[in-house]
């Protein structure tokens, strides 16, 4: 349980610095008594877990994949954050047992850890879809889960009280830092549901229970087809989504979680009921794309190219030195991150938890080094040095913000700049935007009204 007594307090501190937002709908249902079994999709690897640990008060056991366990040192590490093996076919050979035999005497083991855990009220979370891949998908779930939940329940005749809970993550860019997810959690299913089911036919109550849990995880995850879908839609939302959700509510993500539904699932109603005009649309689309990339702009710029206060302009010549000071002091432990994880691996997927894990590596020791410089060169009073650690996070939070809107306003010159130089130009780009607009606008309200 080393995980929850030190470890957490300094995981909750590392995503709450990755992740811009991170938001719970529904957190009431992850504080239920248990005993609980969570059922979470898997885009994101290590960050799936350890977003529900970090917002469920009580200690969560998780199941792993049996891999993470050969290593001594990694093993240590599991065990410490109250992780189970699980040995699946797909890694027979690799320092766990070879034949399905072997395999499933260690699962059985597996599964009885499952039910005395679970028997003594605790909370277990497990990823039915077998493997991790970032993408917008829900992969087939596999019967585990739900076998894992019967069991118990089986074992104490259906009167132990557990729940399935099923928890959909949904990250707004996984890989990148200072992004956003949304951990949407569905209504509890009551397994003692499943008895009657289960007396008849256990491999069938399995199935149903599965089933049950997918429903849910469907209906609170953003779900594309396939690939070519999932640019084009994330494309929509980058250069429209204020246009298409002008009431949307900055302070919940959930706004922006239902806009991407409506167009995944506006999209091949469109594709049935008017093929023509949506390929048209779409190479529209991509012609102001292109027309914006050509004049190095972007759409909020060109929507925001006459804004812009003095205060604004103020704030960017003063915070310059401040800028300065948060860069210089942090550029090192905040690049080597993303250094490592672009030569560690090429999976999306591993790209986030090795930035936070490298993250939380380099930032405490980078600080630490820098504080006994500065108290050893210059300082030699720990009052001061205190103060100089504190400016770090501070100033790199600030230096983050800065250079953010400092990009912003210089995309904003570029675009006032094109409209001097060449109107027309700028006015032909307004034009196309208004139609795309026009055009989404009036095809999302045929939509809706054909849906209701």
């Amino acid at each position: 349980m080393l995980f929850y007594t030190v470890m957490k307090p300094l995981v909750q501190i590392a995503l709450r610095v990755f992740f811009r937002r991170i938001e719970v709908r529904h957190p009431e249902r992850l504080h239920l008594p248990g005993p609980l079994l969570l059922a979470g999709n898997h885009p994101n690897t290590l960050m799936d877990p350890l977003l529900a640990a970090v917002n469920r008060r009580q200690p969560i056991a998780f199941l792993a994949k049996s891999t993470f366990f050969v290593n001594p040192i990694l093993r240590a590490i599991m065990e410490s954050g109250n992780s189970i093996p699980i040995y699946r076919a797909q890694d027979a050979g690799q320092g766990g047992p070879v034949t399905p035999e072997q395999r499933a005497a260690q699962n059985e083991a597996t599964f009885g850890r499952c039910y005395d855990y679970l028997g003594r009220g605790g909370t277990i979370m497990i990823f039915p879809e077998g493997t991790s891949v970032s993408e917008r998908r829900l992969r087939p779930l596999k019967t585990g889960a739900a076998r894992i939940a019967l069991g118990a329940e089986a074992r104490h005749h259906f009167k132990l009280g557990l729940k399935v809970i099923p928890v959909a993550t949904n990250y707004f860019d996984p890989s990148k830092f200072r992004s956003d997810v949304l951990l949407n959690v569905a209504p509890p299913i009551i397994v003692a549901d499943y008895a009657a089911a289960y007396a008849q036919d256990p491999d069938l109550a399995a199935d149903q229970l599965t089933e049950a849990i997918r429903v849910a995880l469907e209906r609170r995850l953003v779900i594309t087809r396939d690939a070519a879908e999932d640019t084009f839609v994330q494309q929509i939302e980058r250069v429209f989504g204020s246009h298409l959700n002008p009431d949307d509510d900055p302070d919940t993500l959930y706004d922006n979680f239902q806009l991407s539904r409506t167009l995944l699932q506006a999209l091949p109603w469109a594709e049935q009921h008017f093929p023509e005009r949506l390929a048209a649309a779409r190479a529209q689309f991509e012609a102001y794309l292109a027309d914006l990339r050509r004049h190095g702009l972007t759409d909020e710029a060109l929507d925001s190219q006459r804004r812009g206060s003095v205060v604004g302009l103020l704030n960017l010549v003063f915070g310059a030195p401040v800028w300065l000071y948060g860069v210089i002091n942090n550029y090192l432990p905040y690049i080597l991150p993303s250094a490592v994880a672009k030569r560690a691996t090429k999976d999306v997927e591993f790209v986030a938890p090795i930035m936070l894990v490298m993250g939380m590596i380099t930032f405490p020791l980078a600080y630490a080094l820098q504080a006994a410089a500065v108290q050893h060169w210059l300082t030699h009073d720990w009052r001061l040095t205190a103060l100089y650690v504190l400016s770090l996070p501070l100033t790199g939070f600030y230096a983050l913000s800065y250079w953010s809107t400092l990009s912003a306003r210089l995309r904003r010159l570029r675009a006032a700049r094109l409209f001097r130089r060449a109107p027309a130009v700028g006015t032909e780009l307004l034009r196309q935007r208004a139609e795309l607009v026009a055009e989404l606008e009036e095809a999302r309200t045929a939509y809706l009204t054909a849906k209701s």
